[in-house]
């Protein structure tokens, strides 16, 4: 029996949490005060997914580059992928918040978190 020891993320009250991955497959989590810190405590130790946030650049704006996020959790293994998908990827601008700049890496999109401006526009 593996036991792994994680502190929830999902709310405020960060939970210790102890998590047994057992031989047969079955996980217990112990320590959360709620069910969605046992869901996440599930997750952490069969398939562990990660919001992934960076910047691409941005030709003709106002700033050189636009952060952006993966709309949805990636699996872990995937966040070189996404960081590799992003290396090349220049945007024109304008640049709107939520504006999908690539789709489907690892199953999410990329969005724009923030607005960018054409140069000269106001």
């Amino acid at each position: 029996m593996t036991v792994k020891e994680l502190t929830c993320i999902v709310c405020p009250l960060g939970c210790r949490l102890k998590v047994a991955l057992t031989e047969n497959g079955e996980v217990r989590v112990e320590g959360a005060r709620c069910q969605r810190g046992v869901e996440y405590g599930r997750q952490e130790v069969t398939q562990p997914r990660r919001i992934v946030m960076t910047v691409v650049r941005v030709r003709n704006g106002e700033f050189p580059t636009v952060s952006v996020k993966t709309d949805r959790p990636v699996p872990k293994e995937c966040i070189e992928r996404v960081m590799k998908a992003t290396v090349d990827l220049e945007v024109e601008a304008p640049v709107e918040v939520g504006e999908v700049l690539l789709r489907d890496i690892c199953g999410a999109s990329l969005v724009a978190t923030r607005r960018v401006r054409k140069t000269g526009e106001t």
